[in-house]
């Protein structure tokens, strides 16, 4: 059986980062990728139903826009020789991680270090801290 890393990825440089490791631990290891673009969302009830109606419509654009910046880097892992897929999710990041190594029995969920850093890091929280509390798969943050 083949293992399977999940990736965190947002388009962002530390996202690059981290992709561009679990490539390299994914030649090694004969392991396929799985990037994941999460985009939060949260799911309000007290709209209207046009309101609800033009916010769903608006929800699956987004999906399609994160799936177009997501895909380029599958693409490009493929080409290279790392097996790779990728999918983009509404919901909170770790939570939906979480889940999707879950789903897919990973080994690993490999994300980029960005954000808040010292005091406010600490006070406000941060992905990496809650991944790692929530995971049930070891969590590897790159610098």
């Amino acid at each position: 059986m083949t293992d399977t890393f999940i990736v965190g990825f947002d388009g962002s440089d530390a996202a690059q980062r981290a992709v561009d490791f679990a490539a390299a631990r994914a030649k090694l290891a004969n392991a396929k990728l799985h990037l994941v673009q999460v985009l939060e969302w949260s799911p309000y009830s007290f709209h209207t139903p046009e309101e609800l109606a033009e916010r769903h419509k608006r929800r699956e654009q987004e999906l399609d826009r994160a799936q177009g910046i997501v895909q380029p880097v599958t693409d490009k892992l493929n080409a290279s020789g790392v097996e790779a897929t990728c999918e983009a999710r509404h919901g909170n990041t770790a939570e939906v991680l979480s889940a999707i190594a879950a789903d897919k029995t990973a080994v690993q969920i490999i994300i980029g270090r960005a954000g808040a850093s010292g005091f406010a890091g600490r006070l406000l929280g941060s992905l990496p801290i809650t991944l790692a509390q929530a995971s049930t798969v070891p969590v590897t943050i790159v610098p």
